[in-house]
């Protein structure tokens, strides 16, 4: 019956994977539509249990994913390719980052490249510090990158690095499930492969569709800061509807045309605004705190990584698992979800590269971007809002300034400090087109990831399958604001961090399959091609 519709649409997908995650898609929103406030309620209970019992859980993995790829690169198996011997990496350095890095967090780090530091400096999560004190800065700093830096980029790292050997190097098809050929051989092909990959697209779906919800909310406030329109659901619906048209295009377009198109467009325009404030802000304090930044996140990262908030108090026994339960849990049970779209469009653009290539590419180049980008943005807008105490009494009314904002509205934060700096408008207006291009590359890259997961071939496929899929994010997240409003965002968010358990499991499953799959290739004749001879690097005579 399947097979039937499957032919009679012309799609070229395993039906029962399509059509599953498509007619799950439709129940799951309907239901949220019909009784949000029940199925929040719901969640919100699961998730309230996940992260006062496993919260710990979450924190230790993602240090042990992290590990283990730093001893998958500098161990012997680095040397192994991510597709055949002689294969030879498809993208240049530059668009291979770009692209990673457009379709990763890109709209992560202009929602909170001012408005995380700016929330832990007025509300310091580590106890004994004061508010709006330099050390309160210190850390609001640290804290944001260990968010957004390393231990991000390792939950992206680890499930890419196993689909890239996988698919890439063994010719498996394009699926979640083929990663765990290792541990279920041919059962991957059957019903627990097809739950494995039917999990895997629903988690990229609704975790899309919540960053789809977080991005509009963004570009509807710059604009309504811009032209003074109101910021409501017609706005926000308008704009995920163009933003959307803008992903289909590129979706149509493909990997090579539309998505590397917009990816080097989006990077070059986000480095400009970068430049842009370290030029007209307080340059100098910034170039010293580009340096000191590095120092500040390797000092403290150890210390962050392994904190798990166990002194709280007694709260936690009634169900209340202190601050990191609202952030550091909340990041990485939402952060994994997108995993497996990010893993599989990592691994679609890193064929050919080494598996040190890969580690060292994934984890360092972002990350290091990632540093820059809260050195700048982080301390100027802590400069702003007054860095210490006594600055702050010397500013008078000015201080608080970006504070007051982020108390607002968040995604008002960054308008707010663009309103401190020359250009205010302009670069308002430029900062709205940043967001909506990173916007619309994040939705055209889990829309291609999407549609390979159905079909499990890296090949495109069909124009009018590709489109459905990238339609259907920018339009579960337009139902979710016009018929649940913020409820059913709300009961989305809670619905992700339990979807996000056993997301996480998954990826902790693959570092037994990876090691496997290591421990079988021979490692001597792993380099490209066949070693060469000792005559072959003579002098011809």
């Amino acid at each position: 019956m399947l097979n039937q519709w499957a032919n009679r649409l012309r799609l070229k997908a395993d039906p029962t994977i399509f059509f599953s995650a498509a007619g799950l898609s439709v129940v799951f929103v309907l239901a949220l539509v019909l009784a949000p406030q029940t199925i929040g309620d719901a969640f919100a209970a699961g998730r309230a249990w996940i992260v006062t019992n496993l919260g710990w859980f979450f924190i230790l993995g993602v240090n042990v994913w992290l590990g283990f790829l730093v001893w998958a690169a500098v161990s012997r198996h680095g040397h192994i390719r991510l597709g055949p011997r002689n294969s030879r990496p498809e993208y240049s350095n530059v668009s291979w980052f770009t692209m990673l890095f457009a379709g990763g967090i890109g709209t992560v780090l202009m929602f909170w490249g001012v408005a995380e530091p700016i929330s832990h400096f007025q509300s310091p999560p580590l106890p004994g510090v004061e508010p709006y004190t330099v050390e309160a800065a210190q850390d609001a700093i640290s804290i944001a990158l260990y968010h957004l830096a390393l231990h991000t980029w390792t939950i992206f790292a680890l499930p890419g690095l196993a689909f890239a050997y996988f698919i890439n190097r063994y010719d498996l098809p394009v699926r979640v499930s083929s990663v765990f050929y290792p541990l279920l051989r041919e059962r991957i092909h059957g019903p627990i492969g097809k739950v494995i990959d039917v999990a895997a697209i629903l988690g990229t779906l609704f975790g899309v569709a919540v960053s789809l919800g977080l991005g509009s909310s963004q570009v509807a406030a710059g604009l309504s800061e811009l032209f003074g329109w109101e910021n409501g659901t017609f706005l926000r619906v308008a704009i995920l509807t163009v933003l959307t048209l803008v992903a289909t295009a590129s979706i149509v377009a493909g990997l090579d045309s539309g998505v590397r198109m917009l990816s080097n467009l989006n990077i070059g325009m986000a480095v400009g605004l970068m430049i842009f404030v370290l030029l007209t802000g307080a340059t100098l304090f910034l170039l010293r705190g580009m340096v000191e930044t590095v120092g500040l996140y390797l000092s403290n990262l150890p210390r962050l990584a392994f904190w798990n908030d166990m002194l709280h108090g007694n709260s936690m026994q009634n169900g209340d698992w202190g601050w990191q339960g609202d952030w550091t849990v909340f990041y990485w049970a939402w952060t994994v979800t997108w995993s497996p779209f990010i893993g599989l469009f990592v691994a679609r653009i890193s064929r050919g590269r080494t598996v040190r290539e890969f580690v060292a590419g994934v984890l360092l180049a972002p990350s290091l971007f990632t540093v820059i980008w809260f050195a700048i943005f982080g301390w100027q807008a802590l400069a702003m809002d007054g860095l210490g105490l006594q600055a702050r009494e010397a500013m008078g009314a000015q201080a608080g300034t970006i504070s007051a904002a982020v108390s607002e509205s968040i995604p008002l934060a960054m308008f707010a400090f663009f309103e401190q700096l020359p250009f205010a408008h302009l670069m308002q207006g430029l900062a709205v087109i940043v967001v909506a291009i990173f916007f619309a590359t994040s939705s055209d890259s889990a829309s291609l990831v999407v549609d390979m997961l159905c079909s499990g071939s890296q090949k495109a496929g069909p124009v009018h399958q590709r489109v459905f899929w990238g339609l259907a994010e920018g339009l579960i997240a337009a139902m979710l604001i016009v018929l649940a409003g913020e409820a059913g965002l709300t009961a989305l968010q809670q619905v992700i961090t339990v979807v996000g358990l056993p997301i996480f499991i998954l990826v902790f499953m693959m570092i037994p399959a990876l090691i496997r799959g290591f421990g079988a290739e021979d490692i001597d004749h792993i380099t490209i091609g066949r070693r060469p001879e000792l005559s072959e690097f003579e002098p011809d005579p």
